[in-house]
């Protein structure tokens, strides 16, 4: 049986599961109660009738199959697997009651025309043999060697489809209805019964006059003469169509599923790896500008420096990795680029959709294009993309000479602005979403920030609402103040957003104004 599944795949609650726990139980409990059944049935009474006690012993095999077809469905279903089809849950209903059925030794002893064919043994009980019951499914056969004569109850002909008057089908005529590769199946199990005197049990598949494909589980046994030869064969063959077509049915969603496991999991590498492949490679803190190799540009000439941290924060599932970025990079004239942005979709097109966005911004501003202007060029760059997508971002360049902050947003939470305990949001200048207007302006709004004071830029997706995030990062306000580092205040951030059920990651960039001269 299926073990239980493991805790990073809750398919199913714990109420259904527990429930799911308790039905297999009970099914062990059958299982264990059919055994001591069949041992009893397996004793020679001494005095009873062959035909019912071959027929008893034969309803005692059915409920095996039947509680074990249970089990393994039950375990199936603790696994999670949808029971899709339909004549899955009647199978499995009804074998339920199989054991019941076994038991019921006058019942279902010799119940129908398949007691009958059995010998000759007369109804004693209720059992149903209608068209949806078990029994409807299963029918009697005997085949006499000494005179040739071949009985077959009527519920045999109805799986067969063929008409009682025509008789059944004799030993030399079964294989011709069997497909051809399971006729060495057949075969084999028969001449082990009358050769070697060996019980019959399998499976193969006919296919009817009506061209209708059944498969058939035959399990029989030999009968004995006086002197202890083969006089006869005797077995009995359950349609157990519909359950091997919902187990082939279960089967193929098993390996479809694990076929598209493979494929998340293939397509979540290459998306870690593209985003890890353009995001900063700085860890921790980093100061910008750095004052090396452009003249005048560093603290060493009198401005205010930005120290710079930033994180990622992972989704609830943590498998949905989206094109969320952040970014600091070090201007050739001295200035210090800023961004954060996140397109819409998940997995590898939204990371190197990312990517493509990330490349641009760092290259218009590099070139010396001003945000708003930067912004309206993005949004003219995904007008024209292969694959359209909504952008949020904002985009700003800081002047350590001036400690000016120019920036632009496009349908994005401005950044925070903290300073001597308190903090509020920057007005935020005019900015649709990157990619929902062609030819849209974006406007740009000017900063001007002093030594100590905390910026705050976030991708708006650390809470469920962006806005829920902003008030929540604004009560932060004494504490982030008061952190000796951004690094410091990065962690803060995580640990006051950390248990927070996002539905795709989250990156939040903080930088902090050196004091002039440091």
């Amino acid at each position: 049986m299926p073990s239980p599944r493991s805790a990073d795949h809750p398919a199913v609650s714990s109420p259904q599961r527990d429930t799911v726990d308790s039905l297999i139980s009970q099914t062990r409990r059958l299982r264990g109660g059919l055994d001591a059944v069949r041992r009893d049935t397996a004793a020679d009474p001494g005095g009873a009738d062959d035909a019912r006690l071959r027929w008893q012993r034969a309803l005692c095999e059915l409920a095996v199959h039947q509680l074990d077809d249970l089990g393994r469905h039950l375990g199936e279903l603790r696994e999670g697997l949808p029971a899709d089809h339909p004549e899955t849950d009647a199978e499995t209903s009804r074998a339920g009651t199989a054991p019941e059925a076994g038991t019921a030794a006058g019942a279902a002893a010799g119940s129908g025309a398949a007691g009958r064919a059995a010998g000759g043994v007369e109804a004693t009980g209720g059992a149903r043999t209608g068209r949806g019951s078990l029994l409807s499914r299963v029918g009697s056969a005997e085949w006499n060697l000494l005179t040739d004569e071949v009985t077959w109850s009527d519920e045999l002909f109805r799986i067969f489809g063929r008409d009682p008057g025509d008789g059944g089908l004799t030993l030399d005529e079964l294989p011709s209805w069997v497909f051809a590769e399971d006729q060495p199946i057949l075969t084999g199990m028969v001449t082990d019964c009358l050769v070697d005197g060996k019980p019959i049990d399998g499976e193969f598949r006919v296919v009817r006059a009506d061209e209708v494909v059944r498969t058939i589980h035959m399990a029989g046994e030999p009968v004995l003469d006086d002197d202890g030869g083969t006089a006869s064969m005797w077995a009995v063959l359950r349609d157990v169509s519909e359950l091997r077509r919902s187990e082939r049915a279960v089967r193929e969603s098993r390996d479809t599923l694990r076929h598209q496991q493979r494929i998340a999991r293939t397509e979540r590498r290459l998306a870690v790896e593209a985003r890890e492949a353009v995001l900063p490679p700085w860890r921790g803190s980093l100061r910008l500008p750095s004052g090396d190799g452009f003249p005048g540009a560093g603290p060493a000439a009198g401005g205010a420096a930005l120290d710079l941290a930033a994180h990622c924060l992972p989704s609830e599932s943590g498998d949905r990795i989206g094109g969320e970025w952040y970014d600091a990079l070090e201007l050739p004239d001295g200035r210090t680029l800023l961004s954060v942005g996140g397109l819409t979709g998940h997995g590898v097109a939204a990371t190197c959709g990312m990517a493509m966005l990330l490349g641009a911004v760092r290259g218009m501003a590099v070139a010396g294009i001003e945000p708003g202007s930067l912004m309206g060029r993005l949004n003219q760059l995904l007008a024209v993309s292969a694959q359209p997508s909504l952008v949020g971002a904002v985009c700003g360049q800081y002047d350590p000479r001036t400690r000016t902050l120019v920036w632009a947003q496009a349908g994005h939470p401005a950044p925070l602005l903290f300073r001597q305990g308190t903090g509020r949001p920057l007005r935020s200048p005019a900015g649709v979403l990157l990619g929902a207007t062609a030819g849209a302006a974006y406007a740009q709004a000017e900063e001007r920030l002093e030594p100590g004071d905390l910026l705050v830029l976030h991708t708006g997706r650390l809470a469920r609402e962006a806005e829920g995030a902003t008030e929540r990062l604004l009560t932060l306000a004494p504490r982030l103040t008061a952190a000796r580092s951004p690094q410091e205040c990065v962690r803060i951030v995580a640990e006051a957003f950390g248990d927070e059920p996002r539905e795709s990651d989250a990156c939040v960039l903080i930088a902090r104004v050196a004091g002039t001269g440091a």
